[in-house]
């Protein structure tokens, strides 16, 4: 890769404060050799300009902030530290914030790994690491995190399905955690020939598309009716071997198979039923 790719840090010559002052002692003295006049005239002549350039070469640089140097098409380096400075006065100053910046992608419309339809979106929280590479590797970095996040975000929402009804797979809605760290470790990957680091990523808005929504909502509630069903048949049927077994081995009551078949049938009608069983009291014989 080139080499000017590669943030170095820029030594600068001395102090913003120190050549300020040399710039207004160098056009003080020119413009009193002006006035003077006699063979010192040239030398003030020249002194008015070298104070200009002085001036030029001074820059400021805010907090957070950093600038970089070329000269004559050449990256000779960047000032990362806050403060006053001076650079050569024919170089040109790229200014690059590093400070940290949130992006808030729009609603996507990509496909899950089933195929259906989703909207879906993500907030990327990113500072530049490398301001060399921000520069010149890209064309416009704030572009390209745009560009990238929206593609990674494409590519995670098709290898996992918005929802699933088991607990240990992941999906979309039910991993956001897991999902956030994967795609956070994708976009790190294709945002580093940038020179941005990823400080955080998370997922902003999930959704089914509006044509499949009220379809995918029915949906869900009938599994989640079936699941709940079977976790009540699955505790029921265990009651029930309970109380045979324990009603066997403290002999309250020696029941045949079919008698089995009827209590096991009532139990189980008992435990499954939504509503509240009316008891029926048969003050009669067992076999009346």
């Amino acid at each position: 890769m080139n080499p000017t790719s590669r943030e170095r840090l820029y030594s600068s010559p001395g102090s913003g404060l120190a050549f300020l002052f040399l710039g207004f002692l160098t056009l003080a003295t020119g413009i009193t050799l002006l006035v003077v006049g006699g063979p010192f005239r040239l030398i003030g002549l020249v002194g008015i300009p070298a104070a200009m350039l002085i001036f030029r070469g001074l820059t400021v640089v805010p907090p957070n902030h950093s600038k970089l140097v070329v000269l004559f098409g050449k990256y000779t380096g960047t000032l990362r530290e806050d403060g006053f400075f001076w650079v050569n006065p024919f170089a040109n100053r790229r200014e690059v914030s590093l400070r940290a910046h949130n992006f808030n992608s729009d609603k996507l419309k990509v496909n899950d790994l089933r195929g259906n339809p989703i909207e879906i979106g993500a907030v990327v929280v990113w500072r530049v690491r490398d301001t060399a590479q921000a520069a010149f590797d890209v064309e416009d970095f704030e572009s390209y995190v745009q560009v990238q996040t929206e593609s990674a975000l494409r590519h995670m929402a098709s290898l996992h399905p918005y929802d699933s009804p088991h607990d240990d797979a992941v999906s979309l809605r039910g991993s956001s955690e897991t999902v956030n760290l994967a795609l956070q470790k994708e976009l790190t990957q294709r945002l580093q020939m940038a020179g941005i680091e990823v400080l955080e990523v998370r997922l902003s808005h999930l959704a089914y598309a509006p044509e499949i929504a009220s379809a995918m909502l029915q949906r869900q509630q009938a599994e989640a009716i079936i699941d709940a069903r079977k976790r009540i048949v699955d505790g029921a049927v265990g009651m029930v071997q309970m109380a045979l077994e324990q009603l066997h081995a403290n002999g309250v009551v020696q029941l045949d198979e079919e008698r089995k078949a009827q209590m096991v049938s009532n139990l189980l009608v008992v435990l499954c039923s939504e509503r509240g069983t009316q008891p029926i009291v048969n003050a009669g014989t067992l076999h009346g």
